[in-house]
């Protein structure tokens, strides 16, 4: 089945490559063996999946696309402000080619022009034995993730036909924007503009700046965060030229033409989009590629105010405990006091990234949190990264929460909050523990102290509640007390029936397995709970480890005790099954109806 993503893709190329307008660049071998009908498109993801149709594996000439990523390697090489006292950010509204330049300073509109691209050139020396052309190469390498090389013919072609580039190189270090040889500028320019791509090239290139300089198939940084920032922003300005506005507004992307014939777009933390056509309109921008970016951002949804608009939560999921409970089985009464008082505790799931808009519907929740809500739970393993403006909003929300007498559990094992101030709530390192965190804080508050037993006689177990006072001490005397420390494994997983174990007090671990080996606790017993059970429904094998959390106390209804007392008191063992499937019947129920009110919400 072909995915509905590359359908369209087929769909859109099938429709603009009935597009004949525009002619070819007259420059270089690439420009004379180009074919009118070569159109491709590619779509890349920031994990580095890419949807490719048409003309995607055709060489051609870089250009002007190498512009942003020269200006992003000096910047990473000197620094913003270094960059920035040879060339400006400004927005020229003129050709590619224009001569253009402040006239109070002498230097260039932007980076994106060429004369702008020319002075860049100048600044990216040579190093670590690489002159400044195999560096260009390298970096633009590890934005594709294949080598990828300048072409020699193609750059004595542009040479021999760059007079005014020339005059704009002669210009610039007259204005002292240049500083040494500008001839070599020019020729270091020259070369970047003849490296060779094809349209998937383009749109691993335009991947890795949509995924902030990191590329997202080797994991390489290419470019740090902040030079990638600033590369996106002058190629939102100035990255089609005289066509600059016009862009911004139809299709909302950051991007970059050529006069090859290539054009990118970037969403920032979303795609990178790559067209190849070689016919150019009048501002030298390939016109299939144009319309394609144009009809792919309104199809999409692609322009960066819809993609980034305030309504897009980090919310993933907002309910109150009694709609999740954990995986530790309670008392009949403490289960009772759980439903009752559950939506005191709010459970708050967040993902994705909380920079200003995100983190504004979280701490929105947050304010408008019910008066009789006395905990929150907030579960940040989801989230991916939190801006500065985000760690400050939700530290001000919890102070709030605190200073309310709110109390704030926040499941955190990777330490992405570590921003916000740690006296105002307590982490954990598993969604689980802070559920059942919560609980035990609900029961202390709103429970009686039978509903946290510290000790509970077997006779007295919830588990054997159905039995009269008389069978239940008949029962009791039919087991065997046993003592576990700290840590103490009781029984493992593979085991056969090893009867049926009623805690009389501290606490059990039930253990289980993923599919991959690794180990997870599925539930935690305390007093008055039985287990082990269950293993008479699986061929009589344990299917989970039992591990003793600080010194228990049991009683133990062993195989062969089971035995005699079918043998000898079958009426009584009936009971005791009857017990034990009313208690499993119990547990299901809530837990079926809990997730059913989930579903619900």
């Amino acid at each position: 089945m072909e995915s509905p993503v590359l359908s369209y893709l087929r769909e859109v190329h099938a429709e603009l490559a009935q597009l004949r307008d525009g002619t070819p660049y007259s420059v270089g071998p690439s420009s004379a063996e180009a074919d009118p009908d070569d159109f491709g498109i590619a779509l890349a993801t920031v994990d580095g999946h890419i949807y490719e149709v048409g003309t995607t594996r055709t060489d051609f000439s870089l250009q002007s696309i190498s512009k942003p990523l020269s200006y992003g390697l000096a910047i990473a090489d000197l620094g913003m402000e270094a960059v920035d006292a040879h060339v400006d950010v400004e927005p020229s509204g003129d050709p590619f080619n224009e001569l253009s330049s402040n006239p109070e300073t002498g230097r260039p509109a932007n980076a994106m022009i060429n004369a702008g691209a020319i002075a860049v050139a100048s600044l990216i020396k040579g190093s670590g034995g690489r002159s400044p052309i195999q560096r260009i190469e390298h970096t633009y390498s590890e934005f594709a993730a294949r080598k990828l090389r300048s072409n020699g013919h193609e750059y004595r072609a542009e040479r021999a036909r760059s007079d005014r580039n020339h005059g704009l190189a002669y210009l610039l270090s007259s204005a002292g924007v240049i500083e040494g040889d500008p001839t070599k500028a020019l020729e270091t320019y020259l070369r970047q503009c003849a490296v060779r791509v094809d349209t998937r090239d383009l749109a691993m290139i335009a991947a890795t700046l949509a995924a902030g300089g990191t590329n997202p198939v080797t994991g390489a940084e290419v470019l740090p965060y902040e030079a990638v920032e600033r590369m996106l922003s002058v190629m939102m300005t100035s990255g089609m030229y005289d066509d600059a506005g016009d862009w911004a507004t139809s299709v909302g992307m950051p991007a970059k033409s050529g006069v090859g014939g290539g054009i990118i777009a970037v969403l920032p933390g979303q795609v990178g989009l790559a067209v190849y056509s070689p016919l150019l309109d009048k501002h030298g921008n390939s016109v299939r590629g144009a319309a394609a970016c144009r009809r792919i951002s309104s199809d999409l949804q692609m322009h960066f105010v819809r993609s980034a608009r305030v309504g897009r939560s980090a919310i993933k999921s907002s309910h109150t405990i009694d709609q999740e409970p954990s995986n530790i089985r309670r008392t009949e009464e403490a289960a009772k006091v759980l439903e009752e008082h559950g939506s005191r505790a709010l459970v708050l799931e967040l993902t994705g990234d909380l920079f200003f808009a995100g983190t504004e519907t979280v701490v929105r929740e947050l304010s408008d949190l019910d008066p009789g809500a006395d905990v929150l739970v907030v579960d940040v393993r989801d989230v991916d990264e939190v801006g500065d403006a985000g760690v400050r909003m939700i530290d001000a929300s919890f102070a709030q929460l605190v200073h309310s007498n709110r109390r704030i559990l926040l499941v955190d094992p990777e330490g992405v909050l570590a921003g916000v101030d740690p006296t105002s709530y307590t982490v954990f390192d598993s969604h689980d523990r802070a559920i059942a965190h919560c609980e035990q804080l609900l029961l202390e508050r709103y429970g009686a102290s039978s509903s946290l037993p510290r000790s509970v006689p077997v006779a007295d177990s919830p588990v054997l509640a159905p039995l009269s006072t008389d069978d239940a001490a008949r029962l009791a005397a039919r087991m065997v007390p046993r003592h576990c420390a700290d840590g103490e494994v009781i029984r493992r997983v593979g085991q056969r029936f090893g009867g049926v174990f009623f805690i009389v007090s501290g606490a059990i671990s039930i253990i289980a397995s993923h599919t991959d080996g690794t180990r997870f606790r599925l539930r935690t017993l305390g007093a008055g709970m039985s287990f082990g059970e269950l293993t008479l429904g699986a061929d009589e094998r344990q299917e989970t480890t039992a591990k003793a959390e600080g010194p228990v106390e049991l009683m133990v209804l062993d195989a062969e005790g089971i035995e005699e007392l079918e043998r000898e008191d079958p009426a009584l063992a009936v009971q005791l099954w009857r017990a034990l499937s009313r208690d499993a019947y119990l547990r299901v129920d809530r837990l079926t109806r809990a997730k059913a009110a989930r579903i619900r919400d």
